[in-house]
Formats: structure tokens, C-alpha cells, sequence
């Protein structure tokens, strides 16, 4: 099931990436740049829920929508993180919080895997939790501007990108200690 629909619409999260990049080095102005970052950010980030649904109700799952899914979403964020970060509009110890912490718990899932441990390290609902911060933040940061004359989503983006860093590190303790009988025993 490499071509299904639910499976292209994660694809289109990861061609999404250059082209969000890419708007800020076009010639317009910068509440041009900022408008049309955040709307392709929220339209791509929307695919991810979009996706995961389409897959169920059309019977579509498949293992490779589920490991290319996350990733997707990883790319996505992680990329968005840097561009921010280029931009002065994210602190660079949150974006290593969060860069850090996929790649750290994207290893540790890998590893359960290769010795069929990976239930102790199933999604939790604190990475869904950290994930609904990431992805109200980061558009807030990328539009960079008042939003509807009353709401100042730079301040917004920067108080919801910490507390998903508060939460990045806490789900990543949490998956840690919930592999760490499993790491244990491999250990010892």
C-alpha cells in the first residue's frame, strides 16, 4: 500500500517542507511571507489528522503509512524549528529540546523494535499533547504578528513552543523509563 491516498497526503508533509522554506526567500514582504508560511504549514499539519483518518475509514492501513507518518511529522516540525530558529523568532535550546528529543526517542523506538519490546514505547499521550503544542506554536510563530488586532502570536508562539518543550522532556522521561526494564535487562 505505497500509492494510497492517506499515504500520498503524508508524503505531501514532507514535499511541504522546501516549499515553506523556499517562501521565505521569495521576493514579497515579509506579512506576505509570514501569511503564506503559516497557512502551508496549518494546511500540510492538517494532513497528518486528515490521513490517519482517510487510512481507517477507507481501510488503507498499511506498515509503511505507519513508520512514514511520524516521520513525516518529525521532518515537518523539526524543519519549521530550524526556520524559526534562522528567523529569531524560536530560542535555539528549544529547538535542540525538540530536535534532540526525536531523534532520541525515534532510536529508542527503533531499538524496542529490533528486540520486540516496542509496546513498552507505543505513543502515550504525552507526545500527542506535545505534538497539539508544536502544531499551534509553530504557525503563531511563523505568522509572527498580530491576529485579529488583538492577539500577539509571537508572544502566543513562544509560551506554547516552551511548553511543548516542557512537555517534549517529559515524554521523553516518560518513554525512558518505560523502556528501561527492557534496557535492563539487554544490559545486564
Amino acid at each position: 500500500m505505497f500509492m494510497t491516498i492517506p499515504t500520498l497526503m503524508t508524503w505531501t508533509r514532507i514535499v511541504a517542507i522546501p516549499l515553506i522554506i523556499g517562501v521565505f526567500y521569495l521576493p514579497l514582504s515579509d506579512d506576505t511571507k509570514n501569511l503564506v508560511a503559516t497557512v502551508m504549514f496549518v494546511v500540510f499539519a492538517l494532513t497528518d489528522w486528515l490521513d490517519g483518518y482517510l487510512a481507517r475509514k477507507l481501510n488503507q492501513t498499511s506498515a509503511f503509512g505507519a513508520f512514514l507518518d511520524p516521520v513525516a511529522d518529525k521532518f515537518l516540525v523539526c524543519a519549521s524549528l530550524l526556520v524559526l530558529v534562522h528567523l529569531g523568532r524560536a530560542d535555539v535550546f528549544v529547538a535542540l529540546i525538540i530536535v534532540g528529543r526525536e531523534i532520541a526517542i525515534s532510536a529508542l523506538r527503533e531499538w524496542m523494535a529490533q528486540i520486540g519490546a516496542s509496546r513498552s514505547v507505543a505513543v502515550h499521550m504525552l507526545g500527542k499533547l506535545k505534538t497539539t503544542f508544536q502544531m499551534v506554536a509553530i504557525p503563531f510563530l511563523l505568522y509572527n504578528d498580530t491576529l485579529f488586532g488583538i492577539v500577539d502570536t509571537h508572544l502566543w508562539g513562544t509560551v506554547l513552543i516552551w511548553i511543548a518543550a516542557v512537555l517534549t522532556v517529559w515524554s521523553m522521561v516518560y518513554y525512558l523509563r518505560k523502556a528501561l526494564p527492557e534496557i535492563r535487562a539487554r544490559v545486564d
